[in-house]
């Protein structure tokens, strides 16, 4: 169960860059903020639909908090960990890990009132990433089974920031049809574009989709082992409003995990982080995994980077959609329905 601080007071930030009804959809949702490695006693300092956010360890848990000492405006991120508290480095004010101040140096004898508290997040840590809400509770985070399984190897790919919006990343995530033109350089053909027909149903999470294709999913330069009439099937699975799970089906019975996790940092900034989980080839180079899916992470990344609108259109008659772009569609449909904006959203 996350930690629930039920003295949090958030609202829409100044200067936001989401629409004030888009930002109250979103902030409800669970989203990764950092990697569990990142999160020690020295705060770090992090942003979340444009909410400024600080996240440190005390004892030995993560927590994240608003950047913001209550006092004097000071951002804690600047500040240390001591004794399992956060210390502004403006006034030394002290805060316990739910947020009450617990010392204030000007006048140690003074009784500390329940007013001086920050405002405190539920936070988990799953998949080697710490995960948090701004307006919601209980934790609802992506199931990614495979991450704890003992026949698999896992790891997270190199986290990136894409100046685009977490809308078009997820999209890009799921859509079937660029492999031919934007993986040309990693694993995709160009003389093998055509997109067989496949089926988007819901789910009780939210959309699912097998897409069965003769598209290897092998490195270019590495010997594809599977058979000449293989069929790779591909699984999707969308949990809105921004994060999807692919799994890739090898000849075999080996199977490829993928978490597309993102960070809506603002409405177009986005921080991509990517579990990943294989029952085969264990003694592969960590190093050599992460080189090749970043390069796959910036294949898509030039393309997000340069999409207009920057959004992604809701409306669907604002572009032009094809057969192939059923998850897509769906996809949309549903952002729709939760409340999102009709004709943009980031």
């Amino acid at each position: 169960m996350a930690i629930v601080n039920t003295k949090r007071n958030i609202s829409y930030p100044t200067d936001c860059t989401f629409s004030v009804e888009d930002w109250t959809v979103l902030a409800k949702y669970w989203y990764p903020v950092a990697r569990s490695e990142d999160v020690t006693n020295k705060p770090l300092a992090v942003k979340l639909l444009d909410v400024e956010l600080v996240a440190y360890r005390a004892n030995g848990k993560p927590v994240v908090a608003r950047d913001l000492c209550i006092h004097r405006g000071t951002p804690l991120s600047m500040g240390w960990v001591e004794n399992d508290n956060i210390v502004c480095p403006y006034h030394g004010f002290s805060y316990a890990s739910d947020g009450q101040c617990v010392s204030i140096p000007a006048h140690p004898e003074a009784k500390i009132s329940p007013r001086l508290c920050l405002t405190v997040f539920p936070t988990v840590e799953r998949y080697g990433l710490v995960w948090t809400t701004l307006t919601g509770e209980e934790e609802k985070v992506p199931p990614f089974p495979a991450w704890k399984d003992p026949d698999y190897i896992s790891f997270i790919a190199p986290v990136i920031d894409i100046n685009g919006s977490a809308g078009r990343q997820v999209e890009g995530f799921l859509d079937v049809a660029h492999f031919a033109w934007v993986h040309t350089d990693t694993f995709a053909d160009r003389n093998n574009a055509f997109v067989p027909s496949y089926k988007v149903t819901r789910t009780d999470d939210g959309l699912h989709t097998d897409y069965l294709s003769s598209v290897s999913n092998y490195p270019k330069g590495m010997e594809d082992p599977s058979p000449a009439d293989f069929k790779w099937l591909r699984e999707y699975d969308i949990y809105p409003p921004l994060a999807a799970r692919l799994v890739v089906h090898f000849p075999d019975d080996k199977l490829l995990w993928i978490l597309n996790a993102v960070s809506p940092i603002s409405a177009r900034k986005t921080r991509l982080f990517c579990p990943i989980a294989q029952n085969f080839d264990k003694n592969l180079s960590i190093e050599d995994a992460c080189a090749f899916n970043l390069k796959i992470f910036n294949e898509d990344k030039e393309m997000v980077e340069n999409q207009k609108p920057e959004e992604l259109p809701l409306d669907l008659m604002a572009e032009a959609h094809i057969m192939a772009d059923k998850t897509s569609i769906a996809y949309r449909k549903l952002l729709k329905e939760m409340g999102l904006g009709k004709h943009y959203t980031s």
